[in-house]
């Protein structure tokens, strides 16, 4: 199989991020659970939305990312039985290609550049399989969508769902 996986809240944690780095300039104390079925942003007060909203484009946002669990783990095993090419709509944050693509060379080695996939819009992406969080992605996808579980996309419905990498695993594995 082909199969496509997107990079940010599937492979590497940037809602978590938003929250960190929120709390940390804000002096705030915001959870995730405080979030769910929304953006980040959408969680704050009006006054600090627009420094949430442009996180993404400040320099360094995406070079210290937690890993999604287990995902590494199985995105290894997948890659072992099936083409897997990482697909990040990283254009719509350009300073983010060289970010994310370091981020992967230290995070998942295994998926060679070649494999790697940093664009804008997905509709583009033929294939078996597309793991995304964002529903606008997986909606043009003639495979089979697998949508990740995030805590933005909780109350989103019409596709295949996966809350775990272990899910995944079991799904395609």
């Amino acid at each position: 199989m082909t199969i496509f996986v997107d990079m940010d809240e599937v492979l590497a944690d940037t809602y978590g991020a938003h929250i960190e780095l929120y709390n940390k300039e804000f002096n705030g104390n915001l959870k995730v659970e405080e979030c769910m079925g929304k953006e980040v942003w959408q969680c704050v007060p009006e006054a600090h939305q627009k420094s949430v909203r442009n996180h993404a484009r400040r320099d360094g946002f995406f070079t210290n990312l937690k890993v999604i669990p287990d995902s590494q783990k199985v995105m290894e095993a997948l890659n072992k039985e099936h083409e897997v090419y990482i697909a990040s709509a990283a254009m719509q944050f350009p300073n983010s290609l060289k970010e994310k693509s370091d981020w992967l060379d230290e995070f998942f080695p295994f998926i060679s550049w070649q494999k790697r996939i940093l664009c804008g819009d997905k509709h583009i992406l033929r294939g078996d399989v597309l793991i995304d969080d964002r529903s606008y992605n997986l909606e043009s996808f003639t495979g089979k969508s697998i949508i990740f579980t995030s805590p933005h996309n909780i109350n989103t419905k019409g596709f295949d769902r996966a809350d775990t990498w272990k899910a995944i695993a079991d799904k395609l594995l």
